[in-house]
C-alpha cells in the first residue's frame, strides 16, 4: 500500500487544525509522506474543494487522499471510496465525487464505523482528526478498506452535479467553477469547447456580465497582456480563466455578490440580450443535505428564451465575486 497521504480542508492555517491532523497520522505512521493540496477552501464550499482535488489528484502517485468540507458539521455518514490506484476519505457530501470520477469511477465504496481505527476519545466536531486522519494512517501501514466497516451500494453515494458546457448557436456555455487566491476566475468552458467555437490564442472573446459586456482578449498566458489589463486564457487545467495580469479579475469585474449576478457572453455585443432574473437576496448557500446530490446547483430555475421555448440552467448568486463567489453560467463567444 502506498504511503503517500493527502489532505486538503477548510481549516486555514491560523490554528492549530491541520498540524493535529498532521500529528496523529505520524503517530500510527512514521514513515507516511503527507502532501497539504489546500487548507484555505472557503469555509463550507464543497463544489470548490470538489474541484482542487479533482484537479490534483491527476498529478498524485497512487495515495490516500483526505479531503474534509463539511457543512453539515458531522451530520452525515462518513466513508472510503476505492478509485483507481487511490483510496478516497470524507464526508458523504459530494466532496470526493469528482476526484473519484476522474479516477475511472467508484470500485468499492465502505461506511467508516470501525472505532478500532479512531483516534479516541472522538470529537464530534473534529473528524479530520479523529476518523479521517488515524484512517490514514492505518491504510498507509498495511490495514486493508474492507476492515474500515460494511460496504454501501455505489449507487448510494452522493455525486454533485457534474460541471458542465454547452456549444451551441455559435457560444459556449458554461459554469463558473472558482475563483482563486490571486482572483482568476476558472470557468467550466474547456479548450476543446473553444476549438469547436473556433476560438484561437491571439483573437478576442466577448464575455457578457448581467447587462454588460466586456471584450477580452484571448492569449496562451496572462503575461501576453499589459499589468493591469484583462485576459482570457486556457489554464494548467484546460479550462478557460480569466486573469488581470498583476491583478484581481474578480474585483475588476466588480460584482456585487448578489443573486442575479450572471455570466453569458455574445459573438456581436450590440445583439439584443435578455435582462437578469430579479431574485430576493440571499442571506447565504444552503448546505448540502445528507442523501442529497445538489449543493447550491440545487437553487437553479428555467429561465426562457426568446423564440423557441428552451430552458436553460444559470448558476445563483456570488458569481466572479472575491471570497464569497459561489457559481455561475456563461456564455462564451469568439468575436
Amino acid at each position: 500500500m502506498t504511503s503517500v497521504i493527502t489532505i486538503l480542508t477548510d481549516y486555514g492555517l491560523q490554528d492549530g487544525y491541520v498540524a493535529s491532523c498532521h500529528g496523529v497520522i505520524v503517530g500510527i505512521s512514521p514513515e507516511a509522506r503527507i502532501i497539504d493540496v489546500c487548507h484555505q477552501v472557503p469555509t463550507g464550499d464543497v463544489r470548490r474543494a470538489a474541484a482542487i482535488l479533482a484537479q490534483t489528484v491527476p498529478h498524485m502517485p497512487p495515495a490516500v487522499h483526505i479531503a474534509v468540507v463539511d457543512p453539515g458539521g458531522g451530520a452525515r455518514r462518513a466513508v472510503a471510496i476505492e478509485a483507481g490506484d487511490h483510496v478516497f476519505l470524507g464526508p458523504d457530501n459530494g466532496v470526493l465525487s469528482w476526484a473519484v470520477q476522474a479516477n475511472g469511477g467508484a470500485r468499492a465504496a465502505y461506511e467508516l464505523t470501525n472505532e478500532e481505527f479512531f483516534h479516541r476519545p472522538v470529537a464530534p466536531t473534529f473528524h479530520g482528526r479523529d476518523v479521517f486522519a488515524p484512517v490514514a494512517a492505518f491504510l498507509t501501514v498495511g490495514r486493508r478498506p474492507p476492515e474500515l466497516g460494511p460496504p454501501i451500494p455505489l449507487d448510494r453515494l452522493v455525486s454533485l452535479p457534474a460541471p458542465t458546457s454547452r456549444v451551441r448557436e455559435g457560444t459556449v456555455e458554461g459554469e463558473v467553477l472558482s475563483v482563486d487566491g490571486h482572483g482568476n476566475t476558472q470557468l467550466s468552458v474547456t479548450g476543446g469547447d473553444l476549438d469547436t467555437l473556433g476560438a484561437r490564442p491571439g483573437g478576442t472573446l466577448v464575455v457578457w456580465l448581467g447587462r454588460r459586456h466586456v471584450t477580452v482578449p484571448f492569449r496562451e498566458t496572462f503575461a501576453a497582456v499589459a499589468p493591469g489589463e484583462l485576459v482570457a486564457f486556457t489554464d494548467s487545467a484546460g479550462l478557460l480563466s480569466l486573469a488581470v495580469h498583476a491583478g484581481d479579475a474578480s474585483q475588476r469585474l466588480g460584482l456585487p455578490p448578489a443573486p442575479t449576478c450572471v455570466c453569458r457572453s455574445t459573438r456581436d455585443p450590440r445583439a439584443p440580450h435578455r435582462p437578469p432574473v430579479t431574485r430576493p437576496p440571499m442571506t447565504g448557500t444552503p448546505p448540502l443535505q445528507p442523501g442529497a446530490a445538489r449543493g447550491p446547483r440545487g437553487l437553479r430555475r428555467p429561465l426562457r428564451r426568446a423564440g423557441p421555448q428552451r430552458a436553460w440552467p444559470y448558476g445563483a448568486a456570488r458569481v466572479l465575486c472575491p471570497l464569497v463567489h459561489r457559481y455561475g453560467a456563461a456564455i462564451i463567444a469568439a468575436a
